[in-house]
């Protein structure tokens, strides 16, 4: 990887997309408790101030107003240009339906306060039964499913969206090889990312190698290990006590900190982004939000990228697991589990 990248820097897809390789991440710690509507605001001017220009949400965050509100003060202030942003959002699981995709969206849009999203993603390969519960339950507590999700039907009304210009590049997120080759079959416009689980214990080798040979980058999400989602995904005590360890208190990972005068936290992002990975690591904290972009003005050593490779665990490093934090999900003929 050259080390002349700089904030600006984009990885590019086949599709024609260029996505700043470091965005905002807006996932609050859970769905119920989520941050307030000030902080998520806040939290984004600071990103702006920091030179960000790449900030991921999505209608499930339920967060699109406060990130909206803090864009449109910048835009109509003319301190920044719409064309100059890169605005993420996703299809909820409710929505994977192709006669619900262009509701949501504009619902989003609307949200957002904007009139197009540069990416605008299938949030999960599994489909919910519609409605207005975002996880909806039987009364036993499992998840109801919807059997009939139509990925080739669902993608194609996706490109309906990027026709209609309410976005301009659509994408994936969770989804296998498998599944993104039955859809490549059939696109007339290519997915533009495949935005997944990617940190130190779960490197996605197989993956990242299929989307550089199809020219579809892979974004990381949980790049740092969101350790505060943790208490999310280890309802019942499901996790293991390798999917709860903190990828920032690993002694190598501190040892190379140490020795390019950065932070773990700056070296586990730059070790994505050598490795081609789009990062968009969430924090409403100032400085952090700092530290997060300033992953530009070193490289890490070969020695360095083997010691941080070493720490992958395949499939095994896999920590969040929808399965764990409702019942039901993996019976899904299309739960992305345990499939690279």
């Amino acid at each position: 990887m050259s080390p002349k990248l700089t904030k600006d820097s984009v990885f590019t897809a086949t599709s024609g997309m260029r996505m700043p390789v470091v965005g905002l991440g807006t996932l609050a710690r859970s769905t119920e408790e989520r941050s307030s509507d000030e902080d998520v605001t806040k939290a984004v001017e600071y990103a702006l101030e920091a030179g960000y220009r790449h900030f991921d949400t999505a209608y499930m965050y339920r967060n699109e107003k406060a990130v909206g509100n803090a864009l449109k003060k910048w835009l109509d202030s003319g301190r920044i240009k719409r064309e100059e942003l890169f605005v993420v959002t996703k299809l909820p699981m409710v929505g994977n339906n192709e006669k619900l995709v262009e509701r949501y969206l504009k619902e989003s849009l609307e949200d957002l306060q904007l009139s197009y999203v540069d990416l605008y993603l299938i949030h999960k390969p599994v489909g919910f039964q519609p409605g207005k519960e975002l996880f909806p339950t039987d009364e036993n507590g499992y998840l109801k499913l919807d059997y009939g999700t139509d990925h080739i039907a669902l993608w194609k009304a996706m490109e309906a969206q990027v026709d209609a210009g309410r976005a301009k590049f659509i994408g994936l997120s969770d989804f296998t090889i498998a599944q993104m080759e039955r859809i490549l079959k059939v696109a007339r416009i290519r997915p533009s990312t495949d935005q997944v689980e990617c940190h130190l214990y779960f490197q996605r080798k197989e993956l990242r190698e299929w989307g550089k040979k199809n020219g579809i980058p892979v974004t990381s999400f949980a790049t740092l290990g969101s350790g505060a989602a943790v208490s999310i995904f280890d309802k019942g005590g499901n996790m293991t006590e390798q999917q709860k360890k903190n990828p920032l208190t690993e002694e190598v990972v501190i040892r190379i900190a140490q020795a390019h005068g950065k932070s773990p936290g700056q070296v586990l992002l730059r070790h994505m982004v050598q490795l081609g990975v789009a990062v968009i690591p969430k924090s409403s904290h100032p400085d952090r939000i700092k530290q997060n972009i300033d992953i530009f003005d070193f490289e890490l050593t070969d020695k360095d990228m083997a010691d941080l490779g070493a720490f992958d665990l395949g499939e095994g490093g896999r920590k969040f697991f929808v399965s764990n934090m409702v019942k039901g999900y993996d019976k899904h003929p299309e739960c992305p589990y345990g499939k690279p």
